[in-house]
């Protein structure tokens, strides 16, 4: 089963937060070749809030940790689970200095894509926001179309960002 989770940083416990940080550093630093602090100091702002989806079967959903059966060189080890929450897709929210809403962050794990779970965190984070506030993204390039799906147009110049071409987006309150 899928479900969606809001938490604002001090309500994630430590098995979230490290599941948070390690999808983003796979899809961000890692596939896309970045070298950049991806812990930026926003996560922890009080009006962040943080969205995504996780699988669960009725209790704590959980995932093999190859580093873990690395460690030992047991391969009986590889069979072990942790607590640690296995999810699929996660963005964050920000509060912008102008009173917008910022969305970023948007990544959803390698083996779950193509599954529609950006559109729906997508969805979900709107709903949060609400229609009577400005939202804005910076997306990368090949990804517009998922924003504009989500009534997002394009609000600027395209830009290098760590060599990924990005586009300024912005949904205007309704």
């Amino acid at each position: 089963m899928i479900e969606l989770h809001v938490a604002g940083f001090s309500d994630l416990d430590a098995a979230t937060l490290y599941a948070i940080l390690r999808l983003r550093s796979d899809v961000f630093v890692v596939e896309q070749d970045c070298a950049y602090s991806d812990v930026d100091g926003r996560d922890v702002e009080p009006g962040t809030r943080h969205v995504w989806l996780a699988v669960t079967d009725g209790g704590a959903a959980t995932e093999a940790d190859p580093a873990e059966s690395l460690r030992s060189g047991d391969a009986d080890d590889a069979d072990r689970t942790n607590t640690t929450p296995h999810i699929l897709a996660y963005l964050r929210i920000l509060d912008d200095p102008d009173g917008a809403a910022r969305i970023g962050r948007v990544c959803v794990a390698r083996d779950a894509r193509r599954a529609g779970h950006a559109a729906a965190l997508m969805a979900a984070a709107l709903d949060l926001i609400g229609a009577g506030r400005d939202t804005v993204l910076d997306a990368q390039a090949y990804a517009t179309r998922l924003y504009e799906d989500a009534g997002f147009v394009r609000d600027g110049e395209e830009f290098l960002d760590d060599g990924i071409l990005h586009v300024p987006m912005r949904r205007p309150a309704q």
